[in-house]
């Protein structure tokens, strides 16, 4: 079993990962936009072999100010909760989850370039929120919930209703990434660390001592009272000679 309390820690890798994917987002985006370069032949072009570097660079690409705007927040948001939450996995859910969305997105996406980091923010969502309940454990379960009070709409993106602008492919190829890397990864069997003698498996009712002030019918007993205990005290004896011949001296 695994004690979560020496396991959920802020440390600075914490804001510091999400930090840099941030930074490089934005400094892709104003290199674009400055030097009026258009990057987005770098994203993913579905079922032809220019499109697979898309895979690895598409999450980098933005087509506007909208676009990346409404993705920078969540990013960090859902980044910083796995790292906290799932440290020793959180950088394969992160590196492979781009790829594997990505991948599925190149299979079955339609014939135009697909660009953004919703993918993997599809990812987060879908791996802190299934590996939070299959955990059953009641920290991760509120981290879940949480996710889905704040990001559960984005269900509805994963369809091809959404609109002609927006890639449900890559929004339904990270929701199934995450979903298979919460089956997969393996975490600790968190525990509550032990405060109290009964909360300890090999805790056994009838040697504790307050258990025993119960009798049988569950009704408190006082203890017996204690023995008097009788000391027997040995007699000083002390012996005193007096010297009349002593004279006193000034």
């Amino acid at each position: 079993m695994y004690n979560d309390y020496h396991h959920f820690k802020f440390t600075p890798s914490v804001w510091l990962v999400p930090s840099l994917l941030i930074v490089v987002i934005w400094a892709v985006f104003l290199f674009e936009n400055i030097f009026n370069v258009d990057l987005t032949m770098f994203g993913i072009l579905p079922r032809t072999v220019s499109g697979l570097k898309g895979i690895l660079f598409s999450p980098f690409l933005h087509g506007d100010l909208k676009h990346i705007a409404n993705n920078t927040l969540p990013l960090f948001i859902l980044s910083t909760a796995l790292i906290y939450f799932y440290r020793d996995i959180s950088l394969k859910v992160i590196f492979f989850g781009i790829l594997l969305s990505g991948l599925i997105t190149w299979v079955i996406g339609r014939n135009s370039y697909h660009i953004g980091a919703s993918s993997l923010i599809y990812v987060l969502v879908s791996f802190i929120f299934f590996k939070g309940i299959m955990s059953k454990y009641f920290r991760l379960i509120a981290l879940s919930l949480t996710v889905v009070t704040f990001y559960g709409g984005m269900i509805w993106y994963v369809f091809p209703q959404v609109g002609n602008n927006i890639s449900w492919e890559g929004h339904l190829g990270g929701l199934i990434t995450g979903y298979l890397f919460a089956r997969y990864f393996k975490t600790p069997d968190y525990v509550k660390a032990i405060q109290y003698p009964w909360e300890k498996p090999d805790f056994d009712p009838q040697d504790d001592p307050f258990m025993k002030r119960f009798d049988e019918n569950g009704n408190f007993v006082n203890p017996p009272p204690p023995e008097e205990v009788i000391e027997e005290i040995t007699p000083i004896e002390v012996k005193y000679f007096y010297n009349s011949n002593q004279t006193p001296k000034e």
